[in-house]
């Protein structure tokens, strides 16, 4: 509610977070998290990949840093959502490479540099929080970390009655979901969505 009514919450003194960090093992839908974030605040959505920063030419990855923000302000409200930002925002090296610790400088200007970011919310995921640089995560840049892990046995049944929708299920199958669901232990959401694509396949070749 804070993001959804920001009038109601700076009456009290109350300001909307900047930033938000989701970590957890690949699979748990962060990047689904994300867009459901924007579509509830009915706000743009703006997406990349950490590594799409990466680049040997100077200034480029910088640049790129740069056009993903102006862009967002241009079309407020917006959600900037980087992905794999460990590829973007790694702790720094003694003898990092000058190049990467540029577009990093350029991320953490764009965050907290005072820019007007009134409008926009900054998400970003990894697998790895432990490798992030801590001036990426302070807060003012990052105000709140969420942890996604990997779904419990009811968090998977509803996950299987997505993908079970609209598939031609075998009786004894359509009966045994639940069984399934406590069988599949240390599946992510990806993980279920590729076991029902699989078995469509099997059917279809049978």
């Amino acid at each position: 509610s804070i993001l959804k009514e920001p009038e109601r919450s700076a009456k009290i003194g109350i300001k909307p977070p900047q930033g938000l960090l989701l970590y957890g093992p690949p699979g748990t839908g962060k990047t689904l998290l994300a867009q459901a974030i924007a579509k509830e605040l009915d706000a743009n959505f703006f997406s990349a990949s950490g590594s799409a920063f990466n680049e040997m030419f100077v200034g480029v990855g910088a640049s790129r840093v740069r056009s993903l923000f102006q862009n967002a302000r241009k079309q407020k409200p917006a959600v900037i959502f980087i992905d794999e930002v460990d590829a973007l925002a790694g702790r720094r090296k003694p003898q990092g490479g000058e190049e990467a610790e540029k577009t990093l400088t350029e991320l953490l200007v764009q965050l907290d540099g005072g820019h007007s970011n009134d409008g926009i919310l900054f998400v970003a995921a990894t697998n790895r929080k432990d490798m992030l640089d801590e001036a990426f995560l302070r807060p003012g840049r990052i105000d709140f970390s969420f942890q996604v892990p990997l779904p419990d046995t009811k968090g998977r049944r509803e996950i299987i009655d997505i993908h079970a929708k609209g598939k031609q299920l075998a009786a004894d199958v359509a009966d045994s979901l639940d069984e399934l669901a406590e069988s599949t232990s240390g599946f992510s959401g990806a993980d279920l969505s590729s076991l029902f694509e699989t078995a469509s396949r099997h059917a279809l070749r049978n």
